[in-house]
């Protein structure tokens, strides 16, 4: 029988600044009165972004949480005016669109914003490795965000960091149970690994890491290519813009021929 399993990790205290994720992790997971529980080969660990934002020291002064968002985008996506503001959906530096470009004032210090990891891949890297070692089993990791969706309501996890883990499943060549070929199926599992996770996480229980046990198939090399793969390419992004700023665009360029 084919399952898996995705259960929080407690106990993990309140990040500061220059506080070592792996070594806290470890702990935790070290000290799990559960032997089943004890990191074995293939387990994956979804760790929120936050916490490696803090621990890194992203956190910085913005009485202007707009300017801080600024700061961070490399390109508007989309701009929308509301009743209790304006919401720009934004390319930000690590490449992800997303609301706000990732600038997060949730739980951080009055007058202060979370920004992003600098490179989540590579802090994913650092804790994997350090895992890896400790606990002598090869161990994957996730650093995950929240991001919204086009064309859907609601907001999922997904991962911007990776490291020891395929974070595509390549299916085509292969063929579904009814024997037909599939000729177009990248699944993005990482991703789905990061939601899965925010399951048992929550947005406000004060659990920002989850071991997710059962897709050992996944874990490997810890050079493996990270989360910045996720990222469509300009080139191939078909909805680079959103619908009123196409339009203007076009506007402004004298209209395009059909």
């Amino acid at each position: 029988m084919r399952g898996m399993q995705v259960w929080a990790v407690e106990g993990i205290p309140e990040i500061t600044e220059g506080d070592d994720l792996a070594t806290i992790i470890g702990d935790r997971l070290e000290s799990d009165r559960f032997e089943s529980a004890q990191p074995q080969d293939g387990d994956i660990l979804v760790v929120t972004s936050k916490i490696v934002s803090k621990a890194e020291g992203r956190s910085v002064e913005a009485k202007d949480r707009e300017q801080a968002i600024t700061d961070e985008t490399v390109r508007l996506v989309a701009s929308r005016e509301h009743p209790g503001g304006v919401t720009r959906i934004v390319e930000n530096r690590l490449g992800l669109v997303m609301a706000a470009a990732g600038v997060d004032s949730s739980n951080t210090a009055d007058g202060t914003v979370l920004l992003l990891p600098v490179d989540p891949d590579k802090s994913a890297k650092t804790i994997a490795e350090k895992l890896r070692k400790r606990f002598g089993v090869r161990i994957g990791v996730i650093v995950s965000d929240t991001l919204g969706r086009p064309w859907r309501l609601g907001q999922t996890d997904a991962a911007i960091g990776a490291a020891g883990i395929r974070v595509f499943e390549d299916l085509r060549g292969s063929t579904d149970a009814g024997g037909r070929p599939t000729e177009a199926t990248i699944t993005a599992v990482a991703d789905e690994l990061a939601a899965a996770a925010d399951l048992v996480k929550g947005k406000a229980a004060g659990l920002p890491v989850a071991v997710v046990r059962g897709m050992g198939r996944l874990v490997g090399d810890i050079d493996l290519p990270g989360a910045r793969s996720l990222v469509r390419s300009a080139d191939q992004d078909m909805f680079r813009l959103g619908s009123d700023e196409a339009y203007a665009a076009g506007v402004r360029d004298g209209g395009l021929s059909p």
